[in-house]
């Protein structure tokens, strides 16, 4: 991240010429500074292996800290997590998803705006002398942080809190190393076939294509579908393309304290029948609606990742992270991957990421923050990154992915990537945006069901001025 964040120590003069890589007559402060510290961290996906060469450039300064990192089950780690912290079992660091900061605030230890502890520092040209020195590094500032990541990650990352002096703070919670985004998954057979040329750009094409792709048999089952959406049962993450189509069609999703908005008629929105976020629930759900031109899905199709692997329809909306599954699952399909369809304003993608925080219980707070900071400088997250295969999150880097047949689209989309803020209860969140989708299929007045949806989702806020 941060390219000048090594510039930024303040040395101090406590300095110890050592033995080798232990303490030997060195002062009691960096005796105890650098007695040995064992990182832990939680989170999913990744194994040891994609953080073992920023593990092993961190310690060449730090050779008295270990970092561990253990992968849990997607399914699994919340539940996990949240029991470990509150048992004091839990990780120095932990993998924070970027809607669930609402409700781990109070597990978090904030960035401090200074960390202190001890450096290996390796001078002489003739003679080599390895010293440890003490330092104070200043930390990564909101800022800073604003000019490294997309501004999705600043509105996620920094939480306003008041001091014991009644004064109101900004505090960073937590840095991300990779940020996805919804993208449009298409299968070149099928779309050649239909005689379409290329993935549509926009919702309202998209539509058109899903008409020409659609087949039915003579009892109207759906044979071959033209897009897996329109409903939520089967439909991988339904409220992040339900959530896409209403900021693409200008709902306010959310107030500057969090609190839900997407009920209401935006201002400046003109003279509209339906308020935005109700005229986009009914654009997604027509898809599963048998009585629309664009009928193409229902609650009776398979899994939309699955019939999209088989082939049985012709385009998905999903992320980076499926695309290994995919590539595993279906070797021989063909298929692309294109930016999600717009809707014909300004540019906006949906993001969708993971932010490493420390834990307010850890025992090495400071170097636990260091590390954090070390690891997503755009000098380590590269090697991260390659090692993954995932989009980057730092705009630095963007260009170095943009031509990437995997990831181009993805890191493309970054800087128009937005999410909303869903209160301490994202699953109680989701939940009700899932069954807005399935009230307005059974036939609810569209602003009905929104409203119903604002108020269940008002139900999980803290204001995040308060948090």
């Amino acid at each position: 991240m941060f390219r000048g964040y090594r510039k930024a120590f303040v040395f101090l003069t406590l300095v110890a010429t050592l033995t080798g890589l232990g303490c030997k007559g060195a002062s009691p402060e960096i005796a105890a500074a650098t007695k040995q510290k064992s990182l832990q961290i939680w989170g999913i996906f990744d194994d040891q292996d994609a953080y073992a060469s920023i593990i092993t450039d961190y310690r060449l300064a730090h050779p008295y800290v270990n970092v561990t990192f253990r992968k849990f089950r997607p399914e699994e780690y919340e539940k996990e997590l949240v029991n470990a912290l509150a048992e004091d079992r839990g990780p120095d660091i932990f993998m924070m998803h970027n809607t669930w900061v609402g409700g781990y605030t109070n597990k978090i230890s904030p960035l401090p705006p200074v960390v202190n502890l001890a450096e290996l520092v390796i001078s002489g040209t003739i003679k080599k002398e390895q010293a440890y020195e003490l330092h104070a590094k200043n930390t990564v500032s909101v800022r800073q942080l604003q000019s490294a990541f997309p501004d999705q990650v600043v509105r996620d990352a920094v939480v306003t809190s008041r001091t014991q002096d009644g004064k109101t703070a900004q505090q960073i919670v937590g840095i991300p190393l990779s940020i996805d985004t919804l993208a449009l998954y298409w299968n070149r057979d099928l779309l050649n076939a239909a005689g379409i040329s290329e993935p549509p750009a926009t919702w309202g094409d998209f539509q058109k294509d899903v008409i020409k792709l659609t087949k039915t048999d003579a009892q109207m089952y759906i044979v071959q579908s033209g897009a897996g959406l329109g409903s939520e049962k089967n439909v991988p993450r339904a409220t992040d393309i339900l959530s896409l189509l209403m900021m693409q069609n200008g709902t306010v999703m959310t107030d500057d304290n969090g609190n839900p908005t997407f009920e209401q008629m935006p201002p400046g929105s003109g003279d509209r029948a339906m308020v935005p976020g109700a005229q986009a629930t009914v654009f997604y759900t027509d898809f599963a609606n048998p009585n629309k031109e664009v009928y193409t899905w229902n609650d009776k199709q398979p899994n939309a990742l699955d019939a999209f692997v088989t082939g049985k329809t012709a385009m998905f909306l999903g992320y980076q992270y499926q695309l290994p599954i995919i590539q595993a699952r279906a070797p021989k399909l063909k298929f692309g991957i294109a930016s999600a369809p717009q809707a014909g304003g300004p540019e906006k993608n949906f993001a969708n990421y993971w932010l490493y925080t420390v834990s307010k219980k850890s025992k090495s707070q400071d170097v636990a923050w260091d590390f954090v900071q070390f690891m997503t400088s755009d000098k380590e997250a590269v090697k991260y990154l390659e090692a993954t295969k995932k989009p980057t999150a730092l705009r630095s880097l963007i260009q170095d992915q943009a031509e990437d047949l995997d990831l181009g689209v993805f890191a493309n989309q970054i800087l128009t990537a937005e999410s909303w803020y869903r209160g301490a209860d994202v699953a109680a969140a989701e939940q009700a945006m899932n069954d807005l989708i399935d009230d307005v299929l059974a036939g609810d007045k569209p602003q009905d069901a929104v409203n119903t949806a604002s108020q269940r989702v008002a139900q999980t806020i803290l204001p995040k001025s308060n948090q």
